[in-house]
């Protein structure tokens, strides 16, 4: 397994807001420069993203949720089963929980933390970000890096 700390964005870039973690890896890529941090745009991989998954301890990932909260309201999650996932996009090819599902089986799911960020709608066939969202997605981006050198920090304190 690697040591390092995976940030994963993932959504479908042409659903406007719903894209929201695609944007904020996008984003990452180009600013973090941190060698224990990757960032990974996982858009709508699905089950391809679970090569990812069994390579790092922890994955933090970023994702939209229709979840009735104020554009940009910002949660941590950390799920340990399926079922601690909020409710998959219909945008997405297959959702998180069916990955999820699938690590487990095969016991290979990494620490998890999720952030979800909570939208409005979902806009098809838009790569536009409504401004409220590209506001939370920069303040997600901090917590994000935040969160990941935290982890290394602790990891690097128990070697």
């Amino acid at each position: 397994m690697n040591k390092k700390v995976l940030i994963l964005g993932v959504g479908n870039y042409l659903m406007g807001d719903e894209g929201m973690g695609v944007h904020l890896a996008r984003q990452l890529s180009n600013e973090l420069d941190d060698e224990l941090i990757d960032v990974v745009d996982g858009g709508t991989g699905g089950f391809a993203l679970m090569e990812l998954f069994e390579t790092y301890q922890t994955v933090i990932m970023a994702d939209a949720t229709l979840d009735q909260r104020p554009a940009g309201t910002i949660r941590l999650i950390q799920p340990k089963f399926s079922a601690d996932f909020p409710k998959a996009m219909s945008t997405h090819e297959i959702g998180l929980k069916d990955v999820v599902e699938s690590l487990i089986l095969l016991d290979k799911l990494p620490q998890i933390y999720l952030f979800v960020m909570s939208i409005e709608k979902v806009q098809p066939l838009s790569i536009d970000i409504s401004p409220e969202i590209e506001v939370a997605i920069q303040r997600l981006k901090k917590k994000a890096v935040e969160l990941a050198k935290s982890l290394l920090t602790v990891e690097q304190e128990v070697m």
